[in-house]
């Protein structure tokens, strides 16, 4: 995983100019990475799947969402057809902490 490293590098692409990026990791090992540039209208994505393990690289159009959704977007496994959803973070209520 470590395409959007390879763009971040090419580019030379710094905090201020991403209008998304995200790190996720999920369940049963699943990870994801999304970066959408300031300007642009193409989310490049890359993810191990939680469902199956599959590493992949893909892109996909930037669909803004309402700020009552949940679910800032969907990507969907190559290999499995499993939907990983990220969900958005901005104004979750935070869970307290076990002692």
């Amino acid at each position: 995983m470590d395409e959007i490293s390879k763009i971040i590098e090419k580019r030379g692409i710094k905090p201020a100019d991403c209008a998304y990026h995200t790190l996720r990791d999920f369940e049963n090992g699943g990870r994801l990475r999304a970066l959408l540039i300031k300007g642009e209208t193409i989310t490049h994505v890359e993810y191990k799947c939680p469902e199956c393990g599959h590493v992949a690289y893909t892109t996909q159009p930037w669909v803004p969402v309402s700020k009552a959704a949940s679910v800032r977007f969907i990507v969907e496994c190559v290999k499995c057809k499993f939907k990983i959803k990220v969900e958005k973070l901005k104004g979750k209520k935070k869970k307290a902490k076990k002692e």
